[in-house]
């Protein structure tokens, strides 16, 4: 999407929109987050000068970390108009460089942050919906017990309804967001009257005073404070849909003001009545409020989490189409939205993550010990490659690009440190889920570069091979066979493979190359192009983008306006079934990964699902590969 939008009609709607998908995680914050301050694992007594304090850090923060550096500077980095951090990897484009450390240091970099992002997703719906739903213990004790059973229903159902698609969920996102944030807004300027003296914290010097004055202790808070900005992947993750202008709109025509007047009067509560630090969000309520705020807050969460689980089901076709993650079922639930899809193996896994979460942790203040960990570290890999983009594609100085990081890093390792202490309190547990992800697929990445390379030491050129088709020609018999190719200018192994054993070929081969460009999309008139190689062989090009899946059957009804007929549902399609042996004779992965790389392939979505091939139509030719 274009960073200029032509019309200011244009952009409201847009940003009215953008509430609820880009800042239902950061907008539910204030549930949980000051609270965590004084009543949490490394929590300060509500003193004065602490809350003054804490207030002040939440403040900037929210300046720093949100509005510059991501509303700003990060955003600015996009890749044709799409955001996240496997877009930023593929602005930089290390697959084409030459092989080194760094190339290989960048790439995992970007898979590792792209890895914690999952454990975020399911952490998210777990904190958010278990902490508005802990507004009935507020309301009166006797509910205490429904709290859990509650939070686990409405989260199955939520993960049991997206294979319907969020289509018609997605239309009141912006409406309910837009009372949401009216409300929390109202809410604090009631507590600010309480206490007008608490707009003090605007000035940095309380928060510098925190840290002269409690030492460890102020400084381990950094851990519970980061929980205010918890959602800043998101705003460059959802830059894509909204575009750069409606999503800054919003936040700083909306959401920043709400949160801070929220904060600020929660802040004011607590200078009045600091022994009701265990939910002063619920507290700013007047007591006849309280059901329907919980209510209007189970409902923001439930937004907050639909737009994780969109995020996760984005972010995987990402990795799947840049080939750092096997081949999933991949289910398009909008016929005019591409970016409505629903991952069924993701899904379930997330279910299954956060239901268990809310599970074993019972409270969203037992969840927020392991909240922030993947984050913090997501954000420190987003501030290195930012500073690469800085340089390899702005072509900033390096003492302009390095000033900048190095004030960024500064800020984002704080948080980070502060964030490590929470580790054996929980946060180990996004982290190792974290690692695994990584391990797979970093390995399903390697293992494809391996794979590849083994399959090409006995291939010839596509030249060589007309040569000895045009001096020894094969039988030919009527029809259209497609070979799908991995490299333009080799045969395919298939082809080869099948012309050595059965010594035969249709009338019209189409030697099909899928190609993933690094750009999220490619329109449909530059998608193909055909080259007529002699003898009744065609290469056929298609190139899609990373946020596009494709289909092979669509593509070759495309062909006829560029001088090829082919009906899709009578064409033989061929492909390869690579049967994987794990042997150390081969130099290439430890054996184990090897192993593990073997059994992701085996269970693999089949290429057949992958590319909408008709499955009466493929003949797959098997053979042995040693890796």
């Amino acid at each position: 999407m274009s960073d200029s939008i032509p019309h200011r009609h244009q952009a409201v709607p847009l940003a009215l929109t953008a509430l609820g998908v880009v800042y239902g995680d950061i907008g539910t914050s204030p549930l949980y987050a000051l609270r965590e301050c004084f009543h949490g694992e490394h929590l300060l007594r509500a003193t004065p000068a602490n809350v003054l304090g804490v207030l002040s850090l939440i403040f900037w923060a929210l300046i720093v970390i949100i509005s510059l550096k991501y509303l700003l500077l990060v955003m600015r980095a996009d890749n044709r108009g799409e955001g996240g951090i496997l877009a930023l990897l593929a602005l930089l484009n290390p697959w084409r460089a030459r092989h080194g450390w760094g190339r290989m240091m960048t790439i995992s970099l970007g898979l590792f942050g792209a890895a914690l992002l999952y454990g975020d997703g399911a952490i998210t719906p777990a904190i958010s919906v278990l902490s508005a739903i802990e507004g009935l213990k507020v309301a009166t004790p006797l509910l205490t017990p429904v709290v859990v059973p509650t939070t686990i229903a409405i989260l199955i159902a939520l993960f049991l309804l997206q294979k319907r698609g969020t289509a018609g969920i997605g239309a009141l996102f912006g409406p309910v967001m837009i009372v949401w944030f009216a409300t929390i807004a109202l809410l604090g300027i009631r507590g600010i009257t309480m206490a007008p003296e608490v707009l003090a914290a605007v000035n940095p010097l309380h928060a510098i005073r925190l840290f002269a004055r409690d030492g460890m202790e102020g400084f381990l808070i950094l851990g519970s404070v980061f929980l205010v900005v918890t959602g800043g992947e998101a705003l460059y993750a959802d830059m894509g849909h909204f575009g750069r202008p409606p999503i800054r709109l919003a936040w700083f025509a909306c959401v920043l003001p709400a949160l801070l007047l929220n904060y600020f009067g929660q802040g004011a509560l607590l200078l009045r009545r600091p022994f009701e630090a265990t939910e002063p969000f619920y507290h700013l309520a007047p007591s006849w409020a309280l059901y329907p705020l919980v209510l209007l807050a189970t409902a923001a969460t439930i937004i907050a989490s639909q737009a994780v689980i969109s995020g996760a089901f984005s972010l995987t076709r990402q990795a799947v189409q840049l080939g750092m993650s096997p081949r999933m079922r991949i289910i398009q639930t909008s016929s005019e939205e591409i970016g409505q899809i629903y991952i069924p193996a993701v899904n379930w896994a997330l279910m299954g993550a956060t239901v268990a979460l809310v599970t074993g942790f019972h409270t969203s203040s037992n969840l927020a010990a392991a909240y922030g960990v993947a984050v913090t570290t997501t954000m420190v890999i987003t501030t290195v490659l930012i500073f690469a983009v800085m340089r390899k594609r702005w072509r900033w100085g390096l003492l302009s690009a390095s000033s900048l990081t190095a004030v960024l890093l500064t800020v984002d390792l704080a948080f980070f440190a502060a964030n490590m202490f929470k580790v054996e309190a929980g946060g180990w547990l996004p982290l190792a889920a974290g690692l695994a992800l990584f391990v797979l697929m970093k390995t399903w990445y390697q293992g494809r570069e391996l794979l590849s390379a083994r399959l090409q030491e006995n291939v010839i050129d596509l030249r060589t091979l007309m040569e000895k088709i045009s001096f020894a020609p094969p039988i030919r018999v009527p029809g259209v066979a497609v070979f799908m190719s991995g490299r333009l200018n080799h045969a395919p192994p298939m082809l080869l493979h099948h012309l050595q054993h059965n010594q035969v070929l249709h009338e019209t081969v189409v030697l099909l190359t899928v190609v993933t460009e690094d750009s999220p999309r490619v329109a449909a008139a530059d998608r193909l192009e055909l080259e007529d190689l002699s003898h009744g062989f065609y290469r056929l090009i298609a190139r899609y983008g990373f946020m596009q899946s494709p289909n092979v059957p669509v593509l070759l009804r495309a062909c006829e306006p560029l001088g090829l007929t082919i009906d899709p549902d009578e064409a033989s399609y061929y492909l390869a079934r690579e049967t994987l042996i794990p042997t150390e004779r081969v130099r290439g992965m430890p054996i184990w990964r090897e192993k593990l790389f073997a059994f992701m392939v085996r269970n693999a979505l089949q290429a057949t699902a992958f590319y909408n091939l008709p499955p009466d139509r493929v003949v797959e030719l098997g053979q042995q590969v040693e890796i």
